[in-house]
């Protein structure tokens, strides 16, 4: 075997008795997600001299024993760049990153480096883990290239699934800062639709029926009255792809500078082009989770990046 490959061996006590397989095993390899071993049953990883052939819906029984093969995770196909990052938390199992406007977040066709896996991959060098047997940052969410602010990345494959969950139950806290066009009616307020890819262009996400793409909802409250602007704190329930650009459009507020989803108002051109200001005003400033192996509840905060902060000091009344 080479220097990679690791073998665990588990064994079935009372708690883990009739449950199947792959429950079992989690329950007893708490580092291995559940996914990640259901993919170890199925490519033959998983052994017992006192079963036949493995699937990981068979049921177990107490006073089984089980040999997990770990091989090695193959090299994500993407290059490690010496890329400088602003690290506001790390652990064993994640990392807190302040993301700049600009960085995209994975690569895909047109940004295929340059991005924050690419840093994470020269960053943490050896302590990835083997998600889906590949050595890879566990990406659990994202934001988009021009939006600043906070996320967080996965290390490991119970980090990864534990955060997932939060996310999946809309337990996670995320606060943003945005500037829009406009001052929105209500001090405060929710917008409540369904999201899904535009049907005019395919680049664009757009407010849709009930039923139709997915449910999105945004809560929102004035922070600041500007001059023909607004600050606005937009309080996530749900992460859906552009979600406070679109529901603040929906809204009747885009943000300033977004080039999708909403255009340059009267007044607005000069301001924007003296400041330089191009991306859209969005700013992710508070992340909060739970820890996934400590089960301790982590608060982060970003203060507003400067473009922004002079976008403010510009429309002050």
């Amino acid at each position: 075997m080479g220097s990679g490959v690791s073998i665990i061996e588990a064994a079935i006590g009372e708690a883990q008795d009739g449950l199947r397989l792959d429950r079992a095993l989690a329950d007893l390899l708490p580092d291995l997600s559940r996914e990640r071993l259901k993919a170890l049953i199925g490519a033959g990883h998983v052994r017992s001299h006192q079963a036949g052939r493995m699937t990981a819906s068979m049921k177990v029984a107490a006073g089984q024993s089980f040999l997990v093969t770990l091989p090695e995770a193959t090299p994500l196909d993407t290059v490690a760049q010496d890329i400088p990052l602003t690290i506001v938390h790390e652990d064993a199992d994640l990392i807190v990153v302040d993301k700049p406007a600009g960085l995209v977040v994975h690569p895909a066709a047109g940004n295929l480096d340059g991005t924050l896996v690419n840093a994470l991959l020269h960053h943490c060098a050896g302590q990835l883990s083997g998600i889906g047997g590949v050595a890879r940052p566990g990406i659990v969410h994202r934001i988009d290239k021009d939006t600043s602010g906070l996320l967080v990345v996965a290390k490991t494959d119970r980090a990864h699934e534990g955060l997932a969950r939060q996310f999946k139950d809309h337990s996670i806290q995320r606060l943003y800062t945005a500037i829009v066009y406009g001052h929105p009616q209500s001090a405060a307020g929710t917008v409540d639709t369904w999201i899904g890819r535009s049907d005019a262009d395919r680049k664009k996400m757009a407010v849709h029926r009930e039923g139709r793409g997915k449910h999105a909802v945004t809560h929102y409250r004035i922070m600041e009255r500007l001059r023909g602007a607004a600050a606005v704190e937009c309080r996530l329930e749900t992460g859906r792809t552009h979600q406070v650009r679109v529901h603040m459009a929906h809204a009747g507020h885009p943000l300033i500078g977004d080039p999708l989803y909403g255009r340059e108002r009267k007044g607005f051109k000069t301001i924007l082009e003296t400041l330089g200001f191009k991306r859209q005003a969005l700013h992710a400033r508070t992340l909060g989770f739970i820890h996934p192996s400590t089960d301790k509840p982590l608060l982060f905060q970003s203060a507003l990046p400067s473009d922004m902060q002079e976008l403010l000091s510009a429309l002050h009344v």
